[in-house]
Protein backbone atom coordinates (compact mmCIF):
# COMPACT_ATOMS: atom_id res chain seq x y z
CA UNK A 1 0.00 0.00 0.00
CA UNK A 2 1.30 3.39 -1.04
CA UNK A 3 2.35 5.67 2.22
CA UNK A 4 0.28 7.99 1.30
CA UNK A 5 -2.85 6.11 1.17
CA UNK A 6 -1.65 5.14 4.78
CA UNK A 7 -1.13 8.59 6.10
CA UNK A 8 -4.15 9.31 4.55
CA UNK A 9 -6.08 6.83 6.73
CA UNK A 10 -4.50 7.57 9.78
CA UNK A 11 -5.16 11.03 9.15
CA UNK A 12 -9.04 10.44 8.67
CA UNK A 13 -8.82 7.61 11.85
CA UNK A 14 -7.52 10.72 14.04
CA UNK A 15 -10.15 13.14 12.55
CA UNK A 16 -12.87 10.92 13.28
CA UNK A 17 -11.68 11.01 16.95
CA UNK A 18 -11.39 14.32 17.23
CA UNK A 19 -13.05 15.81 19.94
CA UNK A 20 -13.99 18.85 17.32
CA UNK A 21 -16.04 16.25 15.71
CA UNK A 22 -17.69 14.36 18.36
CA UNK A 23 -21.27 13.99 18.77
CA UNK A 24 -23.00 16.65 20.91
CA UNK A 25 -23.62 15.67 24.54
CA UNK A 26 -27.54 14.53 24.51
CA UNK A 27 -28.82 16.65 27.83
CA UNK A 28 -32.63 15.20 28.67
CA UNK A 29 -35.23 17.71 29.82
CA UNK A 30 -37.94 16.28 31.76
CA UNK A 31 -41.42 18.28 33.15
CA UNK A 32 -44.75 17.40 33.77
CA UNK A 33 -45.89 19.70 31.31
CA UNK A 34 -48.77 18.36 28.73
CA UNK A 35 -49.03 20.32 25.21
CA UNK A 36 -49.73 23.26 25.21
CA UNK A 37 -49.05 24.21 28.48
CA UNK A 38 -46.13 27.16 30.16
CA UNK A 39 -43.95 24.41 31.19
CA UNK A 40 -43.62 23.02 27.42
CA UNK A 41 -43.32 26.21 26.08
CA UNK A 42 -40.43 27.49 28.82
CA UNK A 43 -38.50 24.12 28.11
CA UNK A 44 -38.85 24.53 24.42
CA UNK A 45 -37.33 27.73 24.46
CA UNK A 46 -34.91 27.18 27.28
CA UNK A 47 -33.87 24.59 24.36
CA UNK A 48 -33.65 26.64 21.33
CA UNK A 49 -31.19 29.01 23.27
CA UNK A 50 -28.98 26.52 24.61
CA UNK A 51 -29.36 24.32 20.99
CA UNK A 52 -28.55 28.01 19.27
CA UNK A 53 -25.91 29.43 22.00
CA UNK A 54 -23.84 25.60 22.44
CA UNK A 55 -24.31 24.69 19.09
CA UNK A 56 -22.49 21.45 17.81
CA UNK A 57 -21.61 21.26 22.00
CA UNK A 58 -25.02 20.07 23.39
CA UNK A 59 -28.31 18.99 22.06
CA UNK A 60 -30.77 19.42 24.88
CA UNK A 61 -33.62 17.40 24.17
CA UNK A 62 -37.37 18.32 25.66
CA UNK A 63 -39.55 15.41 27.49
CA UNK A 64 -42.73 16.32 28.46
CA UNK A 65 -46.49 15.05 29.82
CA UNK A 66 -44.31 12.69 32.70
CA UNK A 67 -42.31 10.77 30.13
CA UNK A 68 -39.47 10.77 32.27
CA UNK A 69 -41.34 10.51 35.28
CA UNK A 70 -43.38 12.22 37.83
CA UNK A 71 -42.17 15.28 39.37
CA UNK A 72 -40.80 12.89 42.71
CA UNK A 73 -39.33 10.34 39.95
CA UNK A 74 -37.21 13.22 38.19
CA UNK A 75 -36.28 14.68 41.18
CA UNK A 76 -34.21 11.00 41.56
CA UNK A 77 -33.30 10.72 37.92
CA UNK A 78 -31.45 13.98 38.69
CA UNK A 79 -29.29 12.87 40.76
CA UNK A 80 -28.98 9.55 39.77
CA UNK A 81 -27.82 11.28 35.98
CA UNK A 82 -30.99 9.70 33.99
CA UNK A 83 -32.09 13.17 33.49
CA UNK A 84 -30.28 16.42 33.27
CA UNK A 85 -33.10 19.42 33.78
CA UNK A 86 -36.72 19.16 35.72
CA UNK A 87 -38.75 21.94 35.77
CA UNK A 88 -40.53 21.30 39.58
CA UNK A 89 -42.63 23.43 41.26
CA UNK A 90 -45.15 22.73 44.40
CA UNK A 91 -42.90 19.75 45.14
CA UNK A 92 -40.02 22.10 45.89
CA UNK A 93 -41.08 22.17 49.28
CA UNK A 94 -40.48 18.36 49.82
CA UNK A 95 -36.77 18.79 49.22
CA UNK A 96 -36.55 21.91 51.61
CA UNK A 97 -38.99 23.38 54.35
CA UNK A 98 -37.91 27.21 52.76
CA UNK A 99 -40.04 26.47 49.52
CA UNK A 100 -42.88 26.35 51.83
CA UNK A 101 -42.86 30.25 51.68
CA UNK A 102 -43.67 30.38 48.43
CA UNK A 103 -47.17 27.99 49.30
CA UNK A 104 -48.14 30.82 51.85
CA UNK A 105 -51.55 32.05 50.36
CA UNK A 106 -51.25 35.24 48.47
CA UNK A 107 -47.63 35.98 49.71
CA UNK A 108 -46.62 36.77 45.82
CA UNK A 109 -48.65 39.34 44.57
CA UNK A 110 -47.72 39.51 40.54
CA UNK A 111 -43.99 39.22 38.95
CA UNK A 112 -42.48 42.29 39.54
CA UNK A 113 -42.68 41.16 43.33
CA UNK A 114 -41.49 37.55 42.03
CA UNK A 115 -38.70 38.80 40.53
CA UNK A 116 -37.65 40.91 43.81
CA UNK A 117 -37.93 37.98 45.96
CA UNK A 118 -35.71 35.89 44.11
CA UNK A 119 -33.06 38.81 43.90
CA UNK A 120 -33.30 38.46 47.93
CA UNK A 121 -33.47 35.49 48.31
CA UNK A 122 -32.15 32.92 45.78
CA UNK A 123 -28.31 32.55 46.45
CA UNK A 124 -29.06 33.65 50.44
CA UNK A 125 -31.85 30.77 50.95
CA UNK A 126 -33.07 29.11 48.36
CA UNK A 127 -29.50 28.36 46.65
CA UNK A 128 -27.79 26.29 49.78
CA UNK A 129 -31.15 24.51 50.59
CA UNK A 130 -30.96 22.86 47.44
CA UNK A 131 -27.36 22.16 46.94
CA UNK A 132 -27.74 20.49 50.79
CA UNK A 133 -30.36 18.29 49.04
CA UNK A 134 -27.39 17.75 45.31
CA UNK A 135 -29.46 20.08 43.43
CA UNK A 136 -28.58 23.42 41.71
CA UNK A 137 -31.00 26.18 40.70
CA UNK A 138 -30.29 27.59 37.43
CA UNK A 139 -33.32 29.35 37.09
CA UNK A 140 -36.55 30.70 38.19
CA UNK A 141 -39.64 30.66 35.90
CA UNK A 142 -43.16 29.72 36.48
CA UNK A 143 -45.74 27.84 36.98
CA UNK A 144 -48.52 30.53 37.55
CA UNK A 145 -50.97 31.52 39.99
CA UNK A 146 -53.74 29.34 40.48
CA UNK A 147 -57.49 28.59 40.92
CA UNK A 148 -59.61 26.17 41.51
CA UNK A 149 -62.05 23.83 39.35
CA UNK A 150 -64.67 21.49 40.87
CA UNK A 151 -68.11 19.23 39.75
CA UNK A 152 -69.99 20.51 43.56
CA UNK A 153 -70.46 24.21 43.44
CA UNK A 154 -68.82 27.87 42.68
CA UNK A 155 -66.55 28.28 45.27
CA UNK A 156 -66.96 32.45 46.52
CA UNK A 157 -65.64 31.66 50.41
CA UNK A 158 -63.46 28.98 51.99
CA UNK A 159 -66.35 27.78 52.88
CA UNK A 160 -67.85 26.93 50.20
CA UNK A 161 -64.81 24.18 49.85
CA UNK A 162 -66.55 22.63 53.05
CA UNK A 163 -66.38 18.37 51.93
CA UNK A 164 -64.80 18.96 48.56
CA UNK A 165 -62.28 16.36 47.67
CA UNK A 166 -59.76 18.59 46.08
CA UNK A 167 -56.55 17.09 44.49
CA UNK A 168 -53.53 18.85 45.73
CA UNK A 169 -49.59 18.04 44.93
CA UNK A 170 -47.71 16.14 47.13
CA UNK A 171 -46.54 19.45 49.40
CA UNK A 172 -47.45 19.17 52.94
CA UNK A 173 -48.26 23.24 53.01
CA UNK A 174 -51.02 23.06 50.32
CA UNK A 175 -52.61 19.99 52.01
CA UNK A 176 -52.77 21.76 55.46
CA UNK A 177 -53.88 25.12 53.80
CA UNK A 178 -56.97 23.39 51.87
CA UNK A 179 -58.03 21.43 55.05
CA UNK A 180 -57.68 24.92 56.51
CA UNK A 181 -60.33 25.94 54.62
CA UNK A 182 -62.73 23.07 55.22
CA UNK A 183 -61.60 20.95 51.35
CA UNK A 184 -61.11 17.40 51.81
CA UNK A 185 -57.63 17.63 49.82
CA UNK A 186 -56.21 15.03 47.97
CA UNK A 187 -52.56 14.75 46.76
CA UNK A 188 -52.33 13.34 43.49
CA UNK A 189 -49.29 13.73 40.80
CA UNK A 190 -50.31 15.95 38.15
CA UNK A 191 -50.66 12.71 35.37
CA UNK A 192 -53.49 11.33 37.59
CA UNK A 193 -55.66 14.50 37.75
CA UNK A 194 -57.71 13.42 34.47
CA UNK A 195 -58.54 10.68 34.77
CA UNK A 196 -59.50 11.12 38.68
CA UNK A 197 -61.65 14.19 37.86
CA UNK A 198 -63.50 12.24 35.02
CA UNK A 199 -64.28 9.16 37.03
CA UNK A 200 -65.34 11.18 40.23
CA UNK A 201 -62.92 9.66 42.59
CA UNK A 202 -62.12 13.83 43.09
CA UNK A 203 -64.33 16.50 42.91
CA UNK A 204 -61.81 19.08 42.22
CA UNK A 205 -58.31 20.29 41.78
CA UNK A 206 -56.34 23.46 41.52
CA UNK A 207 -53.67 24.53 38.90
CA UNK A 208 -52.67 28.09 37.11
CA UNK A 209 -54.66 28.33 33.66
CA UNK A 210 -51.94 27.04 31.52
CA UNK A 211 -51.79 23.87 33.06
CA UNK A 212 -55.55 23.74 33.43
CA UNK A 213 -56.45 24.43 29.45
CA UNK A 214 -53.43 21.99 28.63
CA UNK A 215 -54.56 19.33 30.42
CA UNK A 216 -58.07 19.58 29.48
CA UNK A 217 -59.70 20.00 32.81
CA UNK A 218 -62.56 21.85 31.46
CA UNK A 219 -63.88 19.23 29.54
CA UNK A 220 -64.76 17.20 33.11
CA UNK A 221 -65.38 20.37 35.33
CA UNK A 222 -68.49 22.67 35.99
CA UNK A 223 -67.06 25.33 37.64
CA UNK A 224 -63.58 27.36 37.60
CA UNK A 225 -63.51 29.84 40.80
CA UNK A 226 -60.53 32.50 40.54
CA UNK A 227 -59.27 32.67 43.44
CA UNK A 228 -55.57 32.98 42.70
CA UNK A 229 -54.48 31.54 46.09
CA UNK A 230 -50.83 30.70 45.60
CA UNK A 231 -48.52 31.94 43.25
CA UNK A 232 -46.03 28.82 42.47
CA UNK A 233 -42.80 29.31 40.93
CA UNK A 234 -41.21 26.62 38.71
CA UNK A 235 -37.31 25.63 38.97
CA UNK A 236 -35.09 25.06 36.34
CA UNK A 237 -32.78 22.11 38.28
CA UNK A 238 -30.14 20.13 37.81
CA UNK A 239 -28.18 17.94 39.44
CA UNK A 240 -25.32 19.81 41.24
CA UNK A 241 -23.12 17.29 40.79
CA UNK A 242 -23.85 16.20 37.16
CA UNK A 243 -24.17 19.75 36.28
CA UNK A 244 -20.95 20.36 37.98
CA UNK A 245 -18.80 17.38 35.20
CA UNK A 246 -19.75 19.79 32.48
CA UNK A 247 -17.04 21.80 30.71
CA UNK A 248 -17.09 25.32 31.85
CA UNK A 249 -18.02 26.76 28.68
CA UNK A 250 -21.09 24.64 28.34
CA UNK A 251 -22.18 25.27 32.47
CA UNK A 252 -21.81 28.87 31.67
CA UNK A 253 -23.82 29.00 28.65
CA UNK A 254 -27.20 26.88 30.06
CA UNK A 255 -26.75 29.40 33.07
CA UNK A 256 -27.33 32.06 30.62
CA UNK A 257 -29.83 30.53 28.85
CA UNK A 258 -32.01 29.69 31.97
CA UNK A 259 -32.07 33.45 33.29
CA UNK A 260 -32.73 34.46 29.30
CA UNK A 261 -35.66 32.24 29.07
CA UNK A 262 -37.04 33.73 32.35
CA UNK A 263 -38.14 37.13 30.40
CA UNK A 264 -39.84 34.80 27.74
CA UNK A 265 -41.98 33.13 30.54
CA UNK A 266 -43.28 35.73 32.36
CA UNK A 267 -44.00 37.40 28.97
CA UNK A 268 -46.03 34.20 27.95
CA UNK A 269 -47.51 33.56 30.99
CA UNK A 270 -49.23 36.92 31.25
CA UNK A 271 -50.53 36.71 27.55
CA UNK A 272 -51.67 33.07 28.53
CA UNK A 273 -53.54 34.52 31.64
CA UNK A 274 -55.81 36.52 29.49
CA UNK A 275 -55.92 33.91 26.27
CA UNK A 276 -56.44 31.13 27.96
CA UNK A 277 -59.46 32.53 30.84
CA UNK A 278 -61.42 33.65 27.28
CA UNK A 279 -60.87 30.22 26.18
CA UNK A 280 -62.05 28.80 29.59
CA UNK A 281 -65.15 30.81 29.59
CA UNK A 282 -66.07 30.06 25.44
CA UNK A 283 -65.51 26.22 26.46
CA UNK A 284 -68.31 26.20 28.46
CA UNK A 285 -66.94 26.04 32.23
CA UNK A 286 -68.97 28.17 34.80
CA UNK A 287 -66.45 31.10 35.98
CA UNK A 288 -66.78 33.50 38.77
CA UNK A 289 -64.42 35.42 40.67
CA UNK A 290 -63.84 34.34 44.92
CA UNK A 291 -63.82 36.58 47.59
CA UNK A 292 -59.99 37.17 47.90
CA UNK A 293 -60.23 38.97 51.29
CA UNK A 294 -62.30 36.03 52.94
CA UNK A 295 -59.36 33.67 51.90
CA UNK A 296 -56.84 36.08 53.64
CA UNK A 297 -58.49 36.42 56.46
CA UNK A 298 -59.27 32.43 56.82
CA UNK A 299 -55.73 31.65 56.16
CA UNK A 300 -53.42 33.28 59.11
CA UNK A 301 -53.26 30.07 60.83
CA UNK A 302 -51.04 28.34 57.99
CA UNK A 303 -48.67 31.34 58.31
CA UNK A 304 -48.47 30.99 62.21
CA UNK A 305 -48.30 27.19 61.41
CA UNK A 306 -45.20 27.76 59.35
CA UNK A 307 -43.91 30.73 61.77
CA UNK A 308 -43.69 28.21 64.04
CA UNK A 309 -42.46 24.79 62.28
CA UNK A 310 -39.69 25.69 59.79
CA UNK A 311 -36.60 27.57 61.16
CA UNK A 312 -36.47 31.07 59.97
CA UNK A 313 -39.98 30.79 58.89
CA UNK A 314 -40.79 33.93 60.19
CA UNK A 315 -38.21 36.02 58.91
CA UNK A 316 -38.62 34.48 55.47
CA UNK A 317 -42.25 35.53 55.35
CA UNK A 318 -41.04 39.02 56.90
CA UNK A 319 -39.02 39.59 54.06
CA UNK A 320 -40.78 38.70 50.96
CA UNK A 321 -43.92 40.45 52.35
CA UNK A 322 -41.11 43.45 52.52
CA UNK A 323 -40.66 43.59 48.96
CA UNK A 324 -44.04 43.38 47.93
CA UNK A 325 -44.60 47.37 47.50
CA UNK A 326 -41.11 47.46 45.12
CA UNK A 327 -39.59 49.37 48.44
Amino acid sequence: MKLSKILAGVALSVGLASPALADPLELKFGHVGAPGSLFEASANEFARCANEKLAGKVDVQTFGSSQLGKDKELLQKLKLGQVDFSLPSSVMSSVSDVFGVFEMPYIISDRDHMKRVEAAILESTLQPAVQAKGYRILAIWENGFRHITNNVRPINVPADLEGIKLRTPKGAWRVKMFKLYGANPTPLSFSEVFTALQTGVIDGQENPYAQIWSAKFQEVQKYLSITGHVYTPGYLLVSDKHFAKLPQDVQAGLEQCGKETQAFVYDTAAKLEVELLNNLKEGGIQVNTADNAAFIEASKPIYDDFAAEVEGGQELVDTVRSLADGT
